[in-house]
């Protein structure tokens, strides 16, 4: 392999990188017992080194290009790319708008005071004399939601190099009574309201981002809460619509949700053993009336 890879090489001329002209001669001096010629060997460094030094290059002209469109390096000179150096100064921020700023702020606050009143009436039905599980379960996951959402509002208002500052929370109604709609549809269609009031806020959050030409924000918004909020909304309806129908004095319970189970004759309806008064199939839904006790409940079908 040394023999052949060394062997005798033929005369050529080496074009180096810079355009140099320079060759190398090579000849065929005689060979020692082996066959390698000693010259080949002397001359491989330079060989080497030649390579090394050398590569491909395409060219039409010596000349400076002129014309380009992306100069990074004066681009960045520009005001809208210096880093600042003051303390206290957010290094991330660009192009995010003081009206932006303040508008996330007061939405945090508005899922906050949506959390807190429904904390108020998880509180108001987990009570022992009202004792309405079903509706205590939802409005707790409610105002987790609502939490979380003021939390990623927080988070995105970090990323974007603003700075969160937090208002009052205005206390929320304890009690949650009605004389003539019972308290489960009055606290409902106080979250309907609720709901529709979150959703408005969240459309003019979205209303700043655009009239402040910044698609990153409108994005956040319209990704995170538009949809879900809707979708809220037409739940919180439909509960509302079934609480009407069932009158007063009534509490609406997802049963397949929260685990209660019906067992059914020909007869009669039985709910945890307990004979129901009267059964009524709105819908896709079976409602389910126990005797004595004023509770309602719901199965879909």
């Amino acid at each position: 392999m040394a023999s052949t890879f060394l062997g005798p090489v033929s005369s050529f001329s080496l074009a180096a990188k810079q355009g140099d002209t320079a060759s190398a001669l090579i000849t065929s001096p005689p060979s020692d017992r082996h066959g390698i010629s000693c010259s080949s060997i002397s001359a491989l460094p330079l060989l080497s080194r030649k390579k090394r030094n050398t590569s491909l290059v395409v060219s039409a002209t010596a000349e400076t290009l002129t014309g380009l469109i992306f100069q990074p390096f004066e681009e960045v000179k520009k005001e809208d790319f210096v880093v600042p150096i003051a303390p206290q100064v957010s290094l991330a921020r660009q192009y995010f708008a003081d009206e932006s700023e303040a508008a996330i702020n007061e939405q945090i606050n508005v899922e906050y005071t949506a959390s807190y009143v429904y904390h108020a009436m998880f509180a108001f039905f987990d009570r022992d004399y009202v004792a309405l599980k079903g509706l205590a379960k939802f409005f707790k996951e409610s105002s987790e939601e609502e939490r979380e959402h003021a939390e990623k509002l927080m988070e995105y208002q970090n990323i974007r190099g603003g700075r969160v500052v937090l208002h009052s929370i205005l206390t929320p109604p304890s009690e949650f009574e009605h004389v003539e709609k019972g308290d489960a549809l009055y606290a409902m269609e106080l979250a309907l309201s609720l709901e529709k009031l979150t959703n408005e806020k969240l459309l003019r959050l979205h209303k700043v981002a655009c009239e402040n030409n910044d698609p990153q924000m409108a994005e956040f918004v319209e990704r995170e809460f538009l949809g879900e909020q809707v979708e809220s909304i037409k739940e919180i309806a439909e509960y509302v619509s079934q609480l009407r129908r069932v009158g007063k004095g009534h509490v609406l319970v997802g049963l397949q949700e929260y685990g209660t189970l019906i067992r059914c004759s020909s007869t009669r309806i039985m709910l945890h053993d307990v004979e129901v008064k009267s059964a009524t199939v709105l819908g896709s839904s079976l409602f389910v009336a126990i005797a004595g006790l004023g509770y309602l409940s719901f199965l879909e079908l």
